[in-house]
Protein backbone atom coordinates (compact mmCIF):
# COMPACT_ATOMS: atom_id res chain seq x y z
CA UNK A 1 0.00 0.00 0.00
CA UNK A 2 0.69 3.52 -0.61
CA UNK A 3 -0.75 6.12 1.73
CA UNK A 4 -1.79 9.84 0.18
CA UNK A 5 -2.12 12.20 3.26
CA UNK A 6 -4.52 14.31 2.24
CA UNK A 7 -3.82 17.33 4.98
CA UNK A 8 -0.19 17.47 6.43
CA UNK A 9 -0.42 19.51 9.20
CA UNK A 10 -0.20 17.80 12.96
CA UNK A 11 -2.88 14.92 12.40
CA UNK A 12 -1.57 13.84 8.58
CA UNK A 13 2.32 15.07 9.49
CA UNK A 14 2.04 12.81 12.62
CA UNK A 15 0.81 9.99 10.81
CA UNK A 16 2.54 10.12 7.55
CA UNK A 17 6.04 11.05 9.19
CA UNK A 18 5.69 7.69 11.06
CA UNK A 19 4.74 5.91 8.38
CA UNK A 20 7.30 6.80 6.05
CA UNK A 21 9.89 6.53 9.10
CA UNK A 22 8.62 2.76 9.61
CA UNK A 23 9.42 2.25 5.43
CA UNK A 24 6.15 2.55 4.10
CA UNK A 25 5.48 4.31 0.86
CA UNK A 26 3.96 8.01 1.59
CA UNK A 27 2.98 10.90 -0.26
CA UNK A 28 2.17 13.76 1.78
CA UNK A 29 -0.33 16.61 0.39
CA UNK A 30 0.19 20.32 1.64
CA UNK A 31 -0.54 24.05 0.62
CA UNK A 32 1.62 27.03 0.37
CA UNK A 33 4.68 28.10 2.19
CA UNK A 34 4.14 24.25 4.39
CA UNK A 35 4.27 22.29 0.94
CA UNK A 36 7.63 24.79 0.24
CA UNK A 37 9.11 23.90 3.60
CA UNK A 38 8.51 20.21 3.00
CA UNK A 39 9.47 20.13 -0.71
CA UNK A 40 13.00 21.83 0.43
CA UNK A 41 13.61 20.53 3.82
CA UNK A 42 11.95 17.52 4.43
CA UNK A 43 9.22 16.76 7.48
CA UNK A 44 10.67 17.87 10.75
CA UNK A 45 8.73 15.63 13.00
CA UNK A 46 9.65 16.26 16.94
CA UNK A 47 8.73 13.32 18.97
CA UNK A 48 10.17 12.47 22.61
CA UNK A 49 12.95 10.75 21.47
CA UNK A 50 14.19 13.46 19.19
CA UNK A 51 13.68 15.34 16.43
CA UNK A 52 13.49 13.28 12.89
CA UNK A 53 14.00 14.95 9.38
CA UNK A 54 12.43 12.98 7.19
CA UNK A 55 12.43 13.21 3.39
CA UNK A 56 8.82 12.33 2.59
CA UNK A 57 7.57 12.99 -1.03
CA UNK A 58 5.53 15.93 -1.11
CA UNK A 59 2.89 17.54 -3.39
CA UNK A 60 0.62 20.65 -3.79
CA UNK A 61 -2.45 19.55 -5.70
CA UNK A 62 -4.15 16.56 -6.83
CA UNK A 63 -3.09 16.60 -10.17
CA UNK A 64 0.76 15.80 -9.43
CA UNK A 65 0.66 12.68 -8.44
CA UNK A 66 -0.13 9.35 -10.26
CA UNK A 67 -3.03 7.28 -8.17
CA UNK A 68 -2.37 3.49 -8.38
CA UNK A 69 -4.67 0.53 -7.08
CA UNK A 70 -2.87 0.02 -4.11
CA UNK A 71 -2.98 3.65 -2.86
CA UNK A 72 -5.18 4.84 0.70
CA UNK A 73 -5.93 7.99 0.57
CA UNK A 74 -5.82 9.29 4.46
CA UNK A 75 -8.15 12.43 4.43
CA UNK A 76 -6.89 14.42 7.36
CA UNK A 77 -7.82 18.17 6.96
CA UNK A 78 -10.84 19.95 9.07
CA UNK A 79 -14.33 19.23 8.15
CA UNK A 80 -14.85 22.61 7.16
CA UNK A 81 -12.19 21.74 4.02
CA UNK A 82 -13.56 17.98 3.50
CA UNK A 83 -15.96 18.93 0.51
CA UNK A 84 -13.65 20.56 -1.27
CA UNK A 85 -10.47 18.16 -0.41
CA UNK A 86 -12.82 15.52 -1.03
CA UNK A 87 -13.94 16.49 -4.45
CA UNK A 88 -10.54 17.31 -5.75
CA UNK A 89 -9.55 13.64 -4.88
CA UNK A 90 -13.27 11.48 -6.29
CA UNK A 91 -12.35 12.04 -9.62
CA UNK A 92 -9.31 11.59 -10.14
CA UNK A 93 -8.50 8.72 -12.76
CA UNK A 94 -6.61 5.46 -11.20
CA UNK A 95 -4.19 3.99 -12.59
CA UNK A 96 -5.65 0.77 -14.77
CA UNK A 97 -8.75 2.48 -15.22
CA UNK A 98 -11.86 4.09 -12.96
CA UNK A 99 -11.41 6.99 -10.20
CA UNK A 100 -10.37 7.30 -7.06
CA UNK A 101 -14.03 7.66 -5.79
CA UNK A 102 -14.51 4.00 -7.14
CA UNK A 103 -11.41 2.53 -6.56
CA UNK A 104 -9.54 3.66 -3.49
CA UNK A 105 -10.00 2.96 0.01
CA UNK A 106 -10.34 6.50 1.96
CA UNK A 107 -9.79 6.48 5.43
CA UNK A 108 -11.00 9.68 7.50
CA UNK A 109 -8.49 10.19 9.95
CA UNK A 110 -10.32 13.53 11.81
CA UNK A 111 -12.25 14.62 14.53
CA UNK A 112 -16.37 14.83 14.40
CA UNK A 113 -18.67 12.63 12.91
CA UNK A 114 -19.42 14.55 9.90
CA UNK A 115 -16.51 13.77 7.13
CA UNK A 116 -17.28 9.56 6.49
CA UNK A 117 -20.92 10.66 5.56
CA UNK A 118 -19.76 13.30 3.43
CA UNK A 119 -17.03 11.05 2.29
CA UNK A 120 -19.19 8.27 0.99
CA UNK A 121 -21.26 10.28 -1.06
CA UNK A 122 -18.08 10.22 -3.38
CA UNK A 123 -16.18 6.86 -2.23
CA UNK A 124 -17.36 3.57 -1.98
CA UNK A 125 -14.99 2.45 0.64
CA UNK A 126 -14.91 4.67 3.57
CA UNK A 127 -12.66 3.55 7.04
CA UNK A 128 -13.44 5.85 9.90
CA UNK A 129 -10.97 6.60 12.57
CA UNK A 130 -11.12 8.26 16.29
CA UNK A 131 -8.22 9.82 16.72
CA UNK A 132 -6.17 10.19 19.75
CA UNK A 133 -2.87 11.83 18.75
CA UNK A 134 -2.08 14.95 20.72
CA UNK A 135 0.10 17.19 18.61
CA UNK A 136 1.17 20.13 17.19
CA UNK A 137 1.78 21.84 13.61
CA UNK A 138 2.30 25.94 14.31
CA UNK A 139 5.78 26.69 11.67
CA UNK A 140 6.05 25.29 8.03
CA UNK A 141 7.47 21.70 8.08
CA UNK A 142 7.16 21.55 11.10
CA UNK A 143 5.29 19.22 13.82
CA UNK A 144 5.23 18.12 17.10
CA UNK A 145 3.95 14.80 18.32
CA UNK A 146 5.05 14.14 22.07
CA UNK A 147 3.04 11.47 23.28
CA UNK A 148 4.51 8.17 24.01
CA UNK A 149 5.77 5.15 23.95
CA UNK A 150 3.07 5.17 20.72
CA UNK A 151 3.06 8.09 18.72
CA UNK A 152 -1.25 7.82 19.23
CA UNK A 153 -4.31 5.84 19.03
CA UNK A 154 -5.64 5.26 16.06
CA UNK A 155 -9.01 2.83 16.47
CA UNK A 156 -10.30 2.04 12.73
CA UNK A 157 -13.02 0.83 11.25
CA UNK A 158 -15.07 0.29 8.08
CA UNK A 159 -17.99 2.86 7.76
CA UNK A 160 -20.98 1.20 8.47
CA UNK A 161 -20.77 -2.15 9.79
CA UNK A 162 -18.23 -5.32 10.25
CA UNK A 163 -14.91 -4.84 8.83
CA UNK A 164 -12.66 -5.88 6.37
CA UNK A 165 -9.03 -6.74 5.19
CA UNK A 166 -8.50 -3.58 3.98
CA UNK A 167 -8.86 -2.08 7.69
CA UNK A 168 -6.44 -4.94 8.83
CA UNK A 169 -3.82 -4.32 6.60
CA UNK A 170 -3.69 -0.77 7.65
CA UNK A 171 -4.25 -1.27 11.12
CA UNK A 172 -0.73 -3.50 10.72
CA UNK A 173 1.26 -0.98 8.95
CA UNK A 174 0.21 1.77 11.87
CA UNK A 175 0.96 -0.45 13.92
CA UNK A 176 4.48 -1.11 12.45
CA UNK A 177 4.67 2.84 12.59
CA UNK A 178 4.49 3.14 16.04
CA UNK A 179 0.83 4.06 16.83
CA UNK A 180 -1.96 2.42 18.97
CA UNK A 181 -4.16 1.03 16.09
CA UNK A 182 -7.06 -1.27 16.80
CA UNK A 183 -9.41 -2.35 14.67
CA UNK A 184 -13.06 -1.85 15.46
CA UNK A 185 -16.06 -2.76 14.26
CA UNK A 186 -18.11 0.11 16.24
CA UNK A 187 -15.61 2.81 15.11
CA UNK A 188 -18.26 5.40 15.09
CA UNK A 189 -19.53 4.93 18.79
CA UNK A 190 -15.55 5.87 19.24
CA UNK A 191 -16.24 8.56 17.06
CA UNK A 192 -18.99 9.77 19.23
CA UNK A 193 -17.33 9.50 22.69
CA UNK A 194 -14.20 11.59 21.44
CA UNK A 195 -16.69 13.87 19.65
CA UNK A 196 -17.26 14.41 23.61
CA UNK A 197 -13.75 15.04 24.90
CA UNK A 198 -13.33 17.51 21.69
CA UNK A 199 -16.41 20.04 22.82
CA UNK A 200 -13.83 21.62 24.94
CA UNK A 201 -11.34 22.63 22.15
CA UNK A 202 -13.31 25.46 21.62
CA UNK A 203 -12.84 26.81 25.31
CA UNK A 204 -8.99 26.01 25.04
CA UNK A 205 -8.79 28.26 21.68
CA UNK A 206 -11.39 31.30 22.69
CA UNK A 207 -9.80 31.49 26.49
CA UNK A 208 -6.66 30.34 25.84
CA UNK A 209 -6.65 28.08 28.41
CA UNK A 210 -9.37 25.29 29.71
CA UNK A 211 -7.70 24.99 33.05
CA UNK A 212 -9.70 27.74 35.47
CA UNK A 213 -12.87 27.06 37.46
CA UNK A 214 -14.63 29.24 35.03
CA UNK A 215 -13.24 27.33 31.43
CA UNK A 216 -13.56 24.00 33.51
CA UNK A 217 -17.51 24.62 34.45
CA UNK A 218 -17.90 25.70 30.69
CA UNK A 219 -16.15 22.38 29.53
CA UNK A 220 -18.40 20.77 32.33
CA UNK A 221 -21.72 22.46 30.99
CA UNK A 222 -20.80 21.82 27.06
CA UNK A 223 -20.30 17.76 27.95
CA UNK A 224 -23.41 17.47 29.88
CA UNK A 225 -25.57 18.78 27.13
CA UNK A 226 -23.52 16.58 24.68
CA UNK A 227 -24.31 13.63 26.85
CA UNK A 228 -28.03 14.66 27.02
CA UNK A 229 -28.54 14.86 23.37
CA UNK A 230 -26.79 11.84 22.21
CA UNK A 231 -29.03 10.30 24.47
CA UNK A 232 -32.07 11.88 22.96
CA UNK A 233 -31.13 10.93 19.59
CA UNK A 234 -30.11 7.26 20.76
CA UNK A 235 -26.35 7.43 19.42
CA UNK A 236 -24.26 5.05 21.09
CA UNK A 237 -20.66 6.46 22.67
CA UNK A 238 -17.21 5.10 23.72
CA UNK A 239 -17.21 6.54 27.39
CA UNK A 240 -14.43 8.55 28.93
CA UNK A 241 -13.36 5.71 31.33
CA UNK A 242 -12.72 3.79 27.79
CA UNK A 243 -10.90 6.30 26.08
CA UNK A 244 -8.98 6.96 28.84
CA UNK A 245 -8.32 3.28 29.22
CA UNK A 246 -6.91 3.11 25.36
CA UNK A 247 -4.03 5.54 26.29
CA UNK A 248 -3.42 4.83 29.30
CA UNK A 249 0.67 3.67 29.77
CA UNK A 250 0.27 3.95 25.93
CA UNK A 251 -0.37 7.02 24.84
CA UNK A 252 1.34 9.72 27.65
CA UNK A 253 2.57 13.15 27.06
CA UNK A 254 5.93 13.58 27.70
CA UNK A 255 6.82 17.25 27.31
CA UNK A 256 9.04 18.76 24.98
CA UNK A 257 11.17 21.50 26.13
CA UNK A 258 9.69 24.55 24.72
CA UNK A 259 6.73 22.66 22.73
CA UNK A 260 3.28 22.83 24.52
CA UNK A 261 0.81 20.70 23.07
CA UNK A 262 -2.02 22.75 22.23
CA UNK A 263 -5.41 21.42 20.69
CA UNK A 264 -6.61 21.86 16.71
CA UNK A 265 -8.67 25.03 17.51
CA UNK A 266 -6.23 26.70 19.26
CA UNK A 267 -4.05 26.05 16.51
CA UNK A 268 -6.73 27.61 14.00
CA UNK A 269 -6.65 31.05 15.61
CA UNK A 270 -3.19 31.04 16.72
CA UNK A 271 -1.90 30.43 12.74
CA UNK A 272 -4.68 32.78 11.49
CA UNK A 273 -6.52 29.98 8.89
CA UNK A 274 -9.63 31.65 8.63
CA UNK A 275 -11.62 28.51 9.94
CA UNK A 276 -12.24 26.77 12.76
CA UNK A 277 -13.73 23.17 13.24
CA UNK A 278 -16.05 24.00 15.90
CA UNK A 279 -19.57 23.93 13.83
CA UNK A 280 -18.68 20.41 13.40
CA UNK A 281 -17.82 19.57 16.94
CA UNK A 282 -19.86 21.83 19.28
CA UNK A 283 -21.91 22.46 16.26
CA UNK A 284 -23.16 19.34 15.91
CA UNK A 285 -24.50 18.83 19.23
CA UNK A 286 -26.21 22.00 18.83
CA UNK A 287 -27.82 20.19 15.62
CA UNK A 288 -28.74 16.78 17.01
CA UNK A 289 -30.07 19.00 20.13
CA UNK A 290 -32.32 20.68 17.72
CA UNK A 291 -33.22 17.93 15.80
CA UNK A 292 -34.10 16.18 19.11
CA UNK A 293 -36.20 18.79 21.05
CA UNK A 294 -32.96 19.16 23.29
CA UNK A 295 -31.86 22.48 24.74
CA UNK A 296 -28.31 23.14 24.03
CA UNK A 297 -27.68 26.54 25.14
CA UNK A 298 -23.93 26.42 26.12
CA UNK A 299 -22.71 24.44 22.77
CA UNK A 300 -24.22 26.92 20.71
CA UNK A 301 -22.98 30.20 22.89
CA UNK A 302 -19.59 28.21 22.12
CA UNK A 303 -20.36 28.26 18.76
CA UNK A 304 -20.42 31.75 18.57
CA UNK A 305 -17.58 32.45 20.41
CA UNK A 306 -15.79 30.62 17.70
CA UNK A 307 -17.13 32.21 14.76
CA UNK A 308 -16.92 35.89 16.55
CA UNK A 309 -12.67 35.18 17.02
CA UNK A 310 -12.39 34.26 13.52
CA UNK A 311 -14.72 37.09 12.10
CA UNK A 312 -12.51 39.22 13.93
CA UNK A 313 -9.27 37.60 13.56
CA UNK A 314 -8.69 37.37 17.53
CA UNK A 315 -5.51 35.16 18.75
CA UNK A 316 -6.21 32.60 21.42
CA UNK A 317 -7.09 33.87 24.78
CA UNK A 318 -9.44 36.83 23.44
CA UNK A 319 -11.67 36.22 25.59
CA UNK A 320 -11.68 34.91 29.44
CA UNK A 321 -13.70 32.22 30.78
CA UNK A 322 -15.69 34.10 32.68
CA UNK A 323 -16.66 37.27 30.05
CA UNK A 324 -18.42 34.06 28.04
CA UNK A 325 -19.83 33.15 31.43
CA UNK A 326 -21.18 36.48 32.20
CA UNK A 327 -22.41 36.61 28.06
CA UNK A 328 -24.06 33.71 28.45
CA UNK A 329 -25.92 34.28 31.08
CA UNK A 330 -26.68 37.78 30.18
CA UNK A 331 -28.24 37.16 27.06
CA UNK A 332 -30.65 34.15 28.52
CA UNK A 333 -28.45 31.36 26.80
CA UNK A 334 -27.74 29.81 29.70
CA UNK A 335 -31.40 29.38 30.82
CA UNK A 336 -32.33 27.08 28.16
CA UNK A 337 -32.18 29.43 25.09
CA UNK A 338 -30.30 29.87 22.19
CA UNK A 339 -30.54 33.34 21.42
CA UNK A 340 -26.99 34.89 20.33
CA UNK A 341 -25.33 36.31 22.68
CA UNK A 342 -23.03 37.97 19.73
CA UNK A 343 -24.09 41.67 18.89
CA UNK A 344 -25.19 41.64 15.25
Amino acid sequence: MRYIIIGSGAIGGSIGGRLHESGRSVVLVARGAHYEALRDNGLRLTVPTGTLILDVPVVARPQDVELRADDVLVLAVKTQDSVAALDAWAARPVTGGGTAGERLALVCAQNGVENERLALRRFREVYGVCVVLPSTHLNPGEVVAPCGPYTGALVLGRYGTGTDETARQISDDLEKANFLAPVATDVMRWKYGKLLGNLANVVEAVCGSASDAAAQDLVARSKAEGAAVLGAAGIAYASGAEITELRSGTVDPQPIAGEPTRGSSWQSLARGTGSIETDYLNGEIVLLGRKHGVPTPVNAALQHAARESVHLSREPGGLTAAELSRRIMESGTGRGRESSPWPG
